[in-house]
């Protein structure tokens, strides 16, 4: 079985130093797995990520609906960050142009900023 890590470079470093925001990462590939992302669960650990792909970049929206946590929403295009929101429990909506969604752990995204890179790696 293959791991797979979601990292982080900064667009504001200039460097190629890179970071790892997760290391339990999966990929909602289905449109059963896109339409239920988090619901109903208690709670994600740190260093998790739920990684939803599109064919081309859109507008997704995403919902807190049935989730009981806080969590932090990244909008992605070919890698680029477009947009950050932090979404509350229950009642959270946050829409962007992505090709990629990532939902995260409340305060996971806080080092992250629109034009910096995340990827997925094996």
């Amino acid at each position: 079985m293959r791991s797979v890590r979601l990292v982080h470079r900064s667009d504001r470093s200039g460097g190629s130093e890179e970071t790892v925001l997760a290391s339990d990462v999966d990929v909602a590939r289905s449109a059963f797995e896109q339409g239920r992302g988090l619901m109903f669960r208690r709670s994600i650990p740190d260093g998790y990520a739920l990684v939803f792909p599109f064919d081309a970049p859109d507008t997704q929206w995403l919902h807190m609906l049935f989730v009981p946590f806080a969590i932090d929403a990244v909008w992605l295009v070919d890698g680029e960050v477009q947009k950050t929101k932090r979404l509350a429990p229950f009642v959270g909506l946050g829409r962007g142009r992505a090709d990629t969604v990532i939902e995260l752990p409340a305060g996971a995204a806080d080092p992250v900023a629109v034009g910096d890179e995340l990827r997925l790696v094996e």
